[in-house]
């Protein structure tokens, strides 16, 4: 929410220009973060067991690589401004590398968090550095620092970061790095890093591809169009994975039951994901209108578009959390190397003909990579495709209802402003009306949290 908020802002007081500027130099950070983490954190909360040792050597992984990378994201930031011709994009990189140097003292705390399941303490860090990033770079914004306000912005939540991280730091975890050990994390890091490399590649592939072919205000305006599509991410996804991770980790070392665990995990996101991308997709429009403003319009048919791939790949997003967990590292790794380079040659086809069709190019590659895992859950869980359906089946009832709602107050002669309210009141009552219709598992979680809040407001 905090994302949003900051986006809704900062939209009414940079330019398309201003935030492409920073939005190739964010793409550019975040591939070579991904190596930064060098799967330090997937193997804490999998590693079956864990002693102060393995602690210690994830340690000195962090700080070695994340200081190696500060180094090279500096270095390269030259190359990058020569390669796109943009002069603005040296002091966002090497603002930007400032963080490298600062992440690995937060590398093995949050995982660790995650792994004894300390989800306070992870909220409280998250909502440290979002507030610190948005409030920095809003001031700056409203007193004329353009593009360099999300840069420095950044910067400061990374800074926030630490210092959170250190308040809420878990007893036992080492001060000090150790060599002793390190074969194993680089061994497991290596192969998972390799995949989520590949992976992020084909997330940023569009935004980079846009801007060399296009020009960086339409790299503005396709960031725009994920935005409101990343909400989603930003209020369930991001709020489910942290979760789910370590739980089918748990499970996984338990034993358990996962191919069940799995479809339960795909009957509640589609819950919610499918009557959210539908609603977007039917209120896109008036949603750019209020999010970001008129000068944003051109993001409406895109945001369109991807919410059908969007929405299909719902039902698949969580099964790279699966495969980790049971340690099937390689297995995610070879499914990230074979979706990607379709990705990618979809969107250089696509994109000197518009964003429109590299929409398309995106909802293609969804397409082709929940194939490709649905495949892989067939062979090593067993899921079914009937299973799969039956899972979903209430889903798509609550959806089917939900968007016939949001038809009929479309039909109405009204401002955008009174369209999207009365849209979104009449979605979400709908929504609450059909997961009890319909017997969703999603009503009986909504009772019980609904108890668990009250019993809190009268303790």
């Amino acid at each position: 929410m905090l994302n949003t908020i900051g986006a809704m802002v900062l939209a009414r007081l940079l330019t398309p220009s201003e935030v492409g500027v920073y939005a190739v130099g964010a793409v550019l950070a975040a591939l070579v973060q991904v190596l930064r983490d060098f799967g330090v954190g997937a193997y804490i909360i999998q590693a079956r067991t864990l002693d102060q040792q393995q602690l210690r050597a994830a340690l000195c992984v962090s700080i070695v690589v994340g200081w190696s990378l500060a180094v090279l994201v500096m270095a390269g930031s030259y190359a990058a401004a020569w390669f796109y011709r943009e002069p603005r994009l040296l002091t966002v990189l090497q603002l930007l590398s400032i963080n490298f140097v600062l992440m690995p003292f937060s590398a093995i705390a949050l995982p660790y968090l995650r792994r004894q399941m300390r989800f306070s303490a992870v909220f409280a860090i998250n909502t440290s550095q979002c507030a610190t990033q948005m409030l920095f770079a809003v001031a700056l914004a409203i007193s004329g620092w353009g593009y360099l306000s999300l840069a420095l912005g950044a910067l400061a939540g990374g800074v926030a970061t630490l210092l959170a991280t250190l308040c809420c730091r878990p007893a036992g975890l080492p001060w000090l790095p150790s060599w002793h050990g390190v074969r194993d994390i680089i061994s497991f890091g290596s192969v998972s890093t390799a995949g989520t490399l590949i992976d992020e590649a084909g997330v940023a592939a569009p935004e980079l591809i846009i801007g060399k072919i296009a020009g960086l205000a339409e790299v503005g305006i396709y960031g725009k169009a994920m935005g409101v599509i990343n909400v989603f991410n930003q209020l369930v996804t991001a709020a489910i994975s942290p979760v789910i991770f370590p739980l089918f980790s748990a499970q996984a070392r338990e034993g358990r039951d996962l191919r069940q665990a799995y479809l339960t995990t795909v009957s509640y996101v589609t819950a919610l994901a499918w009557p959210f991308f539908g609603f977007v997709a039917l209120m896109a429009a008036e949603l750019v209108h209020l999010l970001y403003g008129d000068q944003w319009h051109a993001a409406v048919p895109v945001i369109r578009v991807i919410c059908m791939g969007s929405a299909l790949y719902s039902m698949f997003g969580m099964a790279r959390y699966l495969f980790v967990a049971m340690g099937e590292v390689k297995a995610q790794a070879r499914l990230d190397a074979m979706a990607v380079p379709v990705r990618v040659a979809a969107v250089l086809v696509a994109a000197p003909f518009g964003l429109y069709w590299v929409g398309w190019a995106v909802v293609l590659g969804a397409t082709f990579r929940s194939g490709l895992t649905y495949f892989c859950l067939r062979r090593l869980i067993a899921v079914r495709g009937a299973e799969l359906m039956a899972a979903v089946q209430r889903s798509a009832t609550v959806a089917v209802i939900c968007l016939a709602g949001v038809l009929a107050v479309r039909s109405l002669a009204a401002a955008p402003a009174t369209q999207l309210l009365a849209a979104a009141l009449v979605c979400s009552l709908l929504w609450l009306a059909a997961i009890q219709y319909v017997r969703h598992a999603l009503a009986d979680e909504c009772k019980l949290a609904a108890r668990k809040a009250w019993a809190l407001l009268h303790r």
